[in-house]
């Protein structure tokens, strides 16, 4: 199924759908997006900058105009607001394929500051959400009552976990806790500390039955954007070398490695791997 997002420049709303829809993976799916006044302009610095939040790379993407070739090639149009659709209506052939990507339209954060852009690509990830039956995870605070719960996924994913005891005194500041629940399960959670503008990522967590279903990017794009709004300098982490899967998702995240800890791990021993996102 080929899907054509289409806004006015294709600089702001519809590159920032169509590299959120690509980054789901969706099997037999992709997507593409066109302006109708493109001109080959770069994407927005805004936002490149918010889809980097979420660990979305779109700053190699270029404007292009909207033809007929790219619209009867589509299976079917989503129009950023009524204005893009009433163009499209009344193309011969398009009218059954275009619909608005939200029933009031996506908001058009053109000249807006960092804040007016999260909103647009909020409104435009629910939509998308909505759309493709994407059930997205909600991230909460954890708390004290949350410890067995962290204690027993910790036990299933590490060698050496933590305690319910040490969870426990360790949930204070400046130690936060997040995770995503279901019911009364724990499926994944992340811990980190901040301090003066700095954050250190203790643990990150996903239950083995949930892995690759987009948990731990969840948990990260929501310290990611707590960390621009909280201006933090950097977060940074410690990684078992061997863990490519990780290593991979965090530098999707815009972690760069920056050194490595002799020995860090035991059970079995290995060196960590420092990766670090600085702003």
């Amino acid at each position: 199924m080929k899907v054509l997002f289409v806004c006015t420049g294709n600089t702001c709303r519809s590159p920032m759908a169509e590299y959120y829809l690509n980054s789901l993976n969706i099997s037999g799916l992709t997507a593409s997006s066109a302006g109708l006044y493109a001109n080959g302009e770069p994407i927005s610095e805004n936002s490149a900058t918010v889809m980097s939040e979420m660990g979305i790379d779109a700053s190699a993407h270029l404007s292009q105009p909207l033809t007929k070739a790219l619209a009867y090639e589509a299976d079917v149009i989503y129009c950023m607001s009524n204005s893009h659709k009433a163009v499209l209506d009344t193309v011969e052939g398009l009218k059954d394929k275009v619909f608005l990507l939200k029933a009031d339209g996506i908001s058009d954060p053109f000249g807006g500051d960092l804040s007016v852009y999260r909103k647009c690509r909020d409104e435009i990830i629910t939509a998308v959400n909505n759309i493709f039956e994407i059930s997205p995870f909600r991230v909460s605070y954890l708390k004290e009552e949350d410890a067995p719960l962290i204690a027993e996924l910790e036990r299933q994913c590490f060698s050496v976990p933590w305690s319910e005891s040490t969870i426990k005194s360790a949930m204070a500041p400046p130690n936060i806790f997040i995770g995503v629940k279901e019911e009364d399960a724990l499926l994944g959670y992340l811990s980190f500390s901040q301090v003066a503008g700095e954050c250190y990522i203790n643990n990150l967590a996903v239950h083995k039955a949930f892995r690759r279903r987009g948990i731990a990017r969840a948990l990260l794009c929501e310290l990611m954007s707590l960390a621009v709004l909280s201006q933090y300098e950097f977060v940074s982490l410690e990684v078992r070398q061997s863990n490519s899967a990780a290593i991979s998702l965090y530098s999707a995240f815009g972690f760069k490695e920056e050194g490595k800890r002799k020995n860090y791990y035991t059970a079995p021993n290995e060196d960590a791997v420092i990766m670090t996102r600085r702003f």
